[in-house]
């Protein structure tokens, strides 16, 4: 009797754990239930890669699929369309124009040497770029297309001549190990670079042979000098060691985030272009899921009513100890991140409804038991164990309750 009590005190705290659980944790619903952003990506040719292969375009998946864990989206999609096409679609994001630079950019990462004496030509070049971006952001709010454009193509040619200054060496963004935005101040931030074995070692003798010279180490991404900075002269000997190497340029803590996650998922071994995105609201709609949880919480009382009407006091303790497995099944969906999408809704209630037919099973085993003769005792083991051996496969420890009161 004791034990029996330690054991129902334990279903109690247990099951008012999980209420707090649900009430804490707020659940994950899937694109179907809550809306979210849907991409279309067109995979291009290159002259190096005249052909989209399957090959190629399974490299894309792969490289897409990476950055959307590295965005945190749980139950995304993202799947072929055709022979040159992905469709991305990503549950509760709403912000459909970051989704497209993360996932969109190319995030071609690599390091480069200023070529000697180009240090004066370097300075003109940069004051040149920051007049056409100064330019650029005042054409912006003044909204005259063609201005817009001639800057935007002065701004390109400033670009590339800048990137003439730098010779290219082989430390490139796949030797990275890991990436990761980090603060400088409230509103600065920066992105932290980590390199795999090879990596460091290239790191290194390329600030060693810029290290005190006045010569600056080029950080670019895709062909755009991201920042310059010079290696002092202690580094001379050794260069810089440790593999640890950080980019800053003015970020802000959502732009260094996204080119966190675009250099720790890779480059896209082919250019992609997002011909389609939009924000979409849930499949079902909002009318269509409220009708659907009034039919499920119908459906779920006319069930507990049967069992209380047609088996009586074991048909109400074995409804109690139904809510209670469905409450903690629920608060584990929760607790364990689970992102309820319309098939998984259906899922946990057959999972319900295996329950009660479970009971079923083994209250009409017990009355054939009781009918012929035997006592409430020996009814219980072919009552119970006869049925859960022909149907394992169901859970329904809730029945063990109410054997006891069956009469």
């Amino acid at each position: 009797m004791g034990r029996q009590r330690l054991l129902l005190a334990f279903i109690l705290v247990l099951t008012i754990a999980a209420v707090g659980v649900i009430v804490k944790i707020p659940t994950r619903l899937g694109l179907d239930l809550q809306g979210g952003s849907q991409l279309t990506l067109q995979v291009k040719t290159t002259t190096a890669v005249p052909q989209i292969t399957p090959e190629k375009l399974e490299g894309v998946q792969t490289v897409v699929e990476n950055r959307i864990n590295g965005l945190g989206v749980s139950e995304a999609l993202v799947q072929t369309i055709g022979e040159d096409q992905l469709l991305v679609q990503l549950p509760g994001v709403s912000d459909p124009e970051q989704a497209e630079r993360v996932l969109g950019g190319t995030a071609q990462l690599d390091f480069r040497e200023q070529r000697s004496g180009t240090e004066g030509q370097i300075q003109a070049e940069y004051q040149v770029r920051q007049e056409l971006l100064v330019q650029q952001l005042q054409l912006v709010d003044g909204g005259d297309p063609a201005a817009i454009a001639e800057n935007a193509a002065a701004l390109q040619r400033s670009e590339a001549a800048i990137a003439a200054l730098f010779d290219k060496t082989d430390l490139t963004g796949d030797k990275l190990k890991n990436a990761y935005s980090a603060p400088i101040s409230n509103t600065n931030w920066e992105v932290v670079l980590e390199f795999n074995e090879q990596g460091a070692n290239e790191f290194a003798q390329l600030t060693k042979d810029v290290a005190g010279t006045g010569r600056s180490l080029g950080i670019f991404l895709d062909d755009r000098l991201l920042s310059a900075p010079g290696v002092d002269a202690k580094y001379a000997e050794t260069g810089i060691t440790g593999g640890r190497a950080s980019i800053s340029g003015n970020f802000n803590a959502q732009s260094a985030t996204d080119l966190a996650v675009q250099l720790r998922g890779g480059a896209l071994p082919v250019p992609v272009e997002v011909i389609e995105n939009r924000t979409v609201g849930a499949t079902l709609g909002r009318d269509s899921i409220q009708r659907s949880i009034y039919a499920g919480l119908a459906g779920l009382a006319l069930v507990l009513f049967f069992m209380v009407v047609y088996y009586r006091l074991p048909g109400l303790i074995a409804n109690i100890a139904l809510i209670i497995y469905a409450i903690l099944t629920f608060a584990l969906f929760n607790l364990l991140g689970v992102t309820l999408t319309l098939p998984g809704i259906a899922g946990f209630i057959l999972s319900i409804g295996m329950a009660v037919d479970a009971n079923v099973l083994i209250f009409e085993r017990t009355r054939e038991e009781l009918r012929a003769g035997k006592s409430l005792y020996r009814s219980e083991n072919p009552g119970f164990f006869e049925p859960f051996l022909a149907f394992s496969i169901v859970m329904s420890p809730q029945s063990l309750l109410a054997l006891p009161y069956f009469g």
